[in-house]
């Protein structure tokens, strides 16, 4: 569904992404770890458009994501951000339809409320929450909302910018099992960026290690502990001893 070949992208002398080659087939979940500042999100936002790669292709269910109508290809894609990306002047609900009541996706404004609260059950929020304001979530209430609105519009590709960033970890617990199931249940493609080990191993049906502007080990995520693979050994330990240097 998704292909990478060669692609790079600098920022003057940054050279971010140094010849990404990276293929996530149809229905399956991709997890790409890698520490902070190691170019996971430009990753991300190349696919969707949102950067211009300087080289390389990028190929969506087999044709140039660069080309063609944009509204169509992004129709496609769901994205759970990172922060939870939430409008804080819209209701719980309105954020959760926003794009349903937009574009080349636009429904009629009950229907919209109706699919939304739907969405909001199956992440496992009560209908009262609908029309509540963002401020009046908490911060795994809010993360809930945000995968609610990443599903409202069926989409065949998910996005996961760090999914359990700033959440405890029985509620991060929480969220990875219902992205797993949802994943699933939808049969949808989807790619994550983390560094949350627990989400890897829930989320994950394969892991690609990104250092150094590089993949350097992909696989099966079955296959991760026994990888023999130095970098990604050292990333899944924790360990400030191999080859990727600590700032201390």
């Amino acid at each position: 569904m998704i292909r990478l070949k060669d692609v790079k992208k600098s920022f003057g002398s940054n050279h971010v992404l140094k010849g990404i080659n990276l293929h996530v087939p149809k229905g399956e979940s991709m997890v790409v770890i890698g520490g902070s500042g190691t170019g996971k999100s430009i990753l991300i936002k190349s696919v969707l458009g949102l950067v211009t790669p300087d080289a390389g292709e990028i190929l969506v269910d087999g044709k140039d994501a660069t080309q063609g109508d944009r509204d169509a290809f992004l129709a496609r894609f769901g994205m759970l951000f990172q922060g939870g990306a939430l409008f804080d002047s819209l209701s719980v609900w309105q954020n959760v339809a926003f794009r349903l009541m937009r574009g080349s996706l636009k429904r009629p404004k009950e229907e919209a409320r109706e699919i939304a609260i739907d969405k909001l059950r199956r992440v496992g929020l009560k209908a009262d929450v609908a029309d509540r304001y963002p401020a009046e979530l908490s911060g795994g209430m809010q993360k809930r909302v945000g995968l609610a609105r990443a599903i409202a519009a069926e989409p065949e590709i998910i996005f996961f910018d760090e999914p359990t960033t700033g959440l405890d970890p029985i509620m991060s617990g929480v969220i990875n099992d219902l992205i797993r199931e949802i994943v699933v249940e939808m049969g949808a493609t989807t790619m994550t960026i983390t560094h949350d080990m627990s989400s890897v191993r829930t989320i994950a049906d394969k892991v690609a290690m990104l250092h150094d502007g590089v993949i350097q080990w992909a696989g099966p995520v079955s296959e991760m502990d026994a990888s023999g693979d130095p970098y990604l050994t050292q990333f899944v330990s924790g360990s400030a001893d191999g080859p990727i240097e600590a700032i201390r």
